[in-house]
């Protein structure tokens, strides 16, 4: 019984070319296309494919958008991130969010058929390439975990201002201090998360989704 594929991508040139290499040995049949977000949520409601094949970057609604609609709405199917998207923070949104597979678009035939086969029986598959950088970030991300646990809840308020670029007499302003205290808590926030600058900073709450709170 041969494994059914839906392929979720902007281009279709390249969604033609991985509906051939899928379907060379009759293993894999691809069932159905779709070429944004909205498209590809529209047709799984007929269509009932055993794995998404899903694009990041896809006009109207991304890849990343269509994944947590997926999740919100407990749809079943086995989702496999297929982009040209190397960059961890990619990698570990999609994995957070509950992807069971991620996989570049450089990679070849043989690697993409064993990514579904590994998905179908319930293993997740990252591209081996990928691993050193999502382990990297994972611990990154639990030492940033143990910053954050001693930052005050007005240390955390400050610190999302200082990401949005505010100023400290902006910042002052809005929260009704002076602006010596604003002062005296960045220098706090600074030393509490290890960073030296305010850009260090603003990364830091970036990656923290700290700004997503306020």
């Amino acid at each position: 019984m041969s494994i059914k594929v839906m392929l979720a991508d902007d281009h279709i040139l390249l969604r033609e070319g991985i509906k051939n290499l899928l379907e060379f040995d009759g293993s894999i049949e691809v069932i159905e296309q779709a070429s944004d977000g909205f498209e590809c949520l529209d047709k799984l409601k007929e269509a009932k494919p055993d794995i998404l094949l899903l694009d990041i970057n896809m006009p109207r609604m991304n890849g990343i958008e269509v994944l947590e609609e997926l999740k919100a709405r407990k749809d079943p199917v086995k989702v496999l991130i297929l982009t040209v998207h190397s960059e961890v923070e990619y990698l570990v949104k999609a994995v957070d969010i509950g992807a069971n597979g991620y996989i570049l678009k450089d990679s070849g035939s043989a690697e993409l058929k064993q990514a579904i086969e590994s998905i179908i029986n319930n293993d997740t598959y990252i591209q081996p390439s990928l691993i050193p950088s999502l382990n990297s970030r994972l611990i990154n991300r639990d030492v940033d975990k143990e910053k954050l646990k001693t930052l005050t809840k007005r240390e955390v308020e400050i610190l999302a201002q200082v990401a949005s670029g505010m100023f400290n007499k902006e910042i002052a302003n809005n929260l009704d201090i002076s602006e010596r205290t604003v002062k005296n808590h960045i220098s706090n926030i600074f030393k509490k998360i290890d960073v030296s600058d305010r850009t260090q900073a603003a990364v830091f709450a970036i990656r923290n989704n700290i700004i997503n709170l306020y």
